[in-house]
């Protein structure tokens, strides 16, 4: 059985912006705003640089890969308050 730690998002979002920093996909300007959890897994928004038109850009690719790292590393051993 799973014993995650309790988390408030205020926390938790701190926690987050200060360790994507070290991922290799990060950005200068990359921001973790909010953060959901939905079945067990940490759901993390924020800024995704999509273009005038709101599609993505290839930078794009780089926040969902960090985002998705996140929730990779996070989940395990959080759940939000």
């Amino acid at each position: 059985m799973e014993n995650k730690q309790p988390i408030s998002k205020e926390s938790l979002l701190e926690l987050a912006n200060h360790i994507m920093k070290e991922h290799d996909d990060y950005l200068a300007g990359m921001l973790v705003t909010d953060v959901t959890e939905k079945a067990g897994v940490l759901v993390f928004k924020g800024e995704y640089f999509l273009d005038e038109q709101g599609l993505p850009t290839a930078k794009t690719t780089a926040v969902f890969n960090v985002y998705k790292g996140l929730a990779h590393a996070l989940s395990p051993q959080y759940t939000l308050e």
